[in-house]
Order: structure tokens, then sequence, then C-alpha cells
């Protein structure tokens, strides 16, 4: 049984308020509010951005304190923006008496560096953020000669992340510029101690897994066995193990590295196979550049490196009545379910909806014969070409007691996002709704 409820969140919150209070209590005599206030932003904002780092730490208490890494690194992303927010409140109102020979210059290191970093991790999910009426010049101008020189040198996800793992580097550079300018530090070993604290561990647990973690991570060695397309958009790739097999419980996934011909790849994929079988399965989606071409670049025999796995997304949570929600590619954690329902049957009464577009439906028919000797679980097949777009009243004029459903869902991050704001509105309980934040990835 996996635990339903999860404290990192309230452990943050604790962690500001905690912080906050200590500068409020331990001003130092003399301190002029203005500049105090503009420098416990800054030192605020180093706190934040070094718990930033803690949480990609991908160690397993981290893991539990969240209810997984992928919701870990929501919140590492939600600190990470209010960080830079409060870094850039910081920039003009700090005014400090100290200035040392090296704290400036490592400010202003730290503010480029993190916001051009930021700008670089908008960039791919520019729309969302640009109006919808600049959209369109925009997109005419992205394969102008000077642009499209830019986004071949800044292009692809595994350039960015070994760029996006100097964030450290720089949170360590505006760590040392309050370390060494910070003016109520001198005079207030609590206010100090606290910064050496707080930074500290957060940038010990960047060296951790620059430096250590890779020597004690759980890596298990595979080779590719198959790669069958199994929709238009849709590729299912089979592994075999070359040792030991990764245990794993239905509805996790895992960090895939795989040797293409065009080199190594990493990439996190939800497991869709069930634990009992001797290989593994994974459902892709041609989403970025390198997951589009995987059916062409992927041969049997290639190798791989299977580590985790990660998530806690599984059933057991649930109460005993339970809606599962796939959409599209989301089907992939209710394959493994429905694949291991002989040795983990939910306990109470189910109803699995499956959306997709155009027929045939990938995976359906084993989705029907997986389902087929368990009365309690019901499957519903949604083509929204043909049925519309599943809504949750349709979901919830099914269900006699909203407020006793389980609402688990995995699929596009606008489906999701109308399905448990119509649940919520429905009378579904907050805490009753789970989803896979595959997105994040």
């Amino acid at each position: 049984m996996i635990p339903q409820r999860y404290t990192g969140p309230s452990a943050i919150g604790g962690l500001l308020v905690a912080y906050s209070l200590l500068w409020l209590i331990f001003r130092p005599a003399g301190e002029p509010l203005g500049p105090y206030v503009g420098q416990y932003v800054g030192a605020l904002s180093v706190v934040l951005l070094s718990a930033a780092l803690v949480l990609i730490s991908s160690l397993p208490w981290v893991e539990t304190w969240f209810d997984g890494i992928d919701r870990a690194a929501i919140w590492h992303r939600r600190m990470a923006i209010t960080g830079l927010v409060l870094l850039a409140l910081h920039i003009p109102l700090a005014s400090s008496p100290i200035h040392s020979r090296w704290g400036g210059t490592l400010g202003a290191v730290a503010a480029w560096g993190l916001v051009a970093l930021a700008l670089w991790a908008i960039l791919p999910r520019w729309q969302s953020v640009v109006p919808r009426p600049l959209r369109g010049p925009i997109t005419s101008l992205k394969d102008a000669p000077v642009i499209a020189q830019v986004r071949r040198l800044f292009g692809g996800y595994d350039r960015w992340r070994q760029v996006h793992r100097l964030t450290g580097v720089l949170v360590a550079a505006a760590f040392l510029h309050g370390l060494l300018d910070g003016s109520p530090f001198p005079k207030s070993a609590v206010l100090r101690g606290s910064y050496v604290v707080a930074g500290g561990l957060g940038l010990a647990f960047y060296v951790y897994r620059e430096l250590l973690a890779p020597f004690v991570r759980s890596l298990h060695d595979y080779e590719v066995e198959s790669v069958t397309r199994v929709a238009d958009d849709l590729v299912e790739i089979r592994l075999r193990p070359l040792g030991k097999p990764m245990n794993f419980v239905p509805g996790q996934f895992a960090l895939v590295y795989l040797e293409a011909k065009d080199g190594w790849h990493r990439h996190p994929f939800t497991l869709a196979s069930a634990p009992d079988e001797q290989h593994v399965r994974f459902t892709v989606k041609g989403l970025g550049d390198y997951t589009r071409s995987i059916s062409e670049l992927l041969e049997p025999g290639m190798p791989a490196v299977i580590g985790g796995p990660h998530g806690r997304f599984h059933h057991s949570k649930g109460t005993d009545r339970q809606v599962w929600i796939a959409g599209g590619v989301g089907v992939a954690p209710f394959l493994s379910w429905v694949r291991a329902l002989d040795d983990g049957p939910p306990h109470g009464e189910v109803d699995l909806y499956y959306a997709y577009t155009g027929s045939p439906a990938a995976f359906a028919g084993e989705l029907a014969a997986g389902v087929a000797e368990f009365e309690q679980v019901r499957l519903h097949l949604v083509d929204s070409a043909v049925d519309g777009r599943l809504t949750a009243q349709r979901i919830l004029d099914a269900v006699t007691e909203p407020q006793r459903l389980s609402a688990f869902l995995c699929g596009p991050e606008a489906m999701l996002r109308d399905l448990q704001r119509g649940m919520r509105a429905g009378g579904v309980k907050a805490r009753n709704i789970h989803r896979e934040y595959f997105d994040w990835r």
C-alpha cells in the first residue's frame, strides 16, 4: 500500500515561515528598514533556490515526502520561479554599505545566468506565455536565418539539460554574494548561521547529485528487443534484461538511457508492462525531436540502461469507488495496472475511460480482454472524433456519491485541467484526485 498523504509542501511552508520569523526577530539594531527588507528578499531567494536543488536530488525520501519525484519536480519549478521573482525584487530594493571585491560580480553573474536559464526553459512552451495575437508574427519569424541559427544552437532537450546542470553553480554565486555583501550578517550570528545552513544544504545536495549520485544510482542493464508502431504516433519499446531485472510497482516510470543510431538519449518513460513480465515495455508518443523518430533510431540488440523506478501513481491510494481516466499516450500507466490485475486488483468498483482520437484505439483490444475477468472494472472507449470530448459531467453522471470517488488521471495537460476543475465542481474531494505529471519531464 502506497501512503496517500505527503508532507513535502507543508515542510516547505514551515521552512519559509521559520526563516522569515528569524529575520523579523533578529533584525540588528540600526539596520534601515528599506535596505533590510531588500536583503531579506535576496536571502529568501537564495534559500528557495537552494531548497529547489534539494528537490531534484532524486533521493528516496524526497519521493516519499512529495508523493513522487514528478510532484517534487513541480515544486522544484515553483520554488525556482518564486526565487527568481524575489531575486528581481531584491536588485532594486537592496542597498548594502558592504561592497566586497567579488560580491557584486558574483551577484551579477548569478542574476543574469539564472534569468537566462529560466528563459531557455520557457522557450519550448513559449505559446503558453505569449498572448494569442502575438503568436502568429513570432511563428513567422522562427525560420528567419538568424533565428534558425539560434534554434540550432540552443535547441534540443539534451543540450538544455546539460546546461541546466549549471544552476547549482549560479546558486552558489548568489549564495556567496549574500555572504560577502549582506550587511545584517556581521551583526547577527543567527541570521548568518541560518543563511549558511539553508544555502549550504542546497549546495551540498547539488554536489551529491552531480558527483556522487551516478555511483549510487540504481541502474539496470537491458537491450532493445523490439520496436513496434502501434498507432500513427505511438510506439511500443520492449526491452530485455541482461542481468537482474528492475523491480517496480504498476504505474511507475523510469529514466531510460538508449543508445540509438545517433548516440545516447535519456528520457523518462512510464512503465507499461506488468512487474512479473520478463521484459519491460514503454509506450512512447512522438512529442519531441527524439521521440518523433524513435522507431527509425532504434533497432533490436541496441543497449539500454534503466534508472529507477520512480513515481507513486497507484490505485491502492484510492477509495472503494474509482475512475481511471486515460488520454492518448496517458494510457501507459493504466496498461500496467490492467496487465497486473491478477496480482493487484483494485479494492472496489472502477470505471476506466480511455479517450482517443480516430479509430482504432491503440491497445483497446488488450484492455478489453484484460478487464473481462474482473466484473468490478468496466472499460469505456471514448473516440473524441465521434463521441465528443470526454467531460467531467459525463463521468460523474455514472457516479452516485462523488464525495466518495477517487479519480486517477493521465493525459494531455489541457484535458486533465478541465477534468480536474469539473470534478472539483461536481463534489469530488481534491485529495481524492490523483494524476501522473508526465509533462514535467
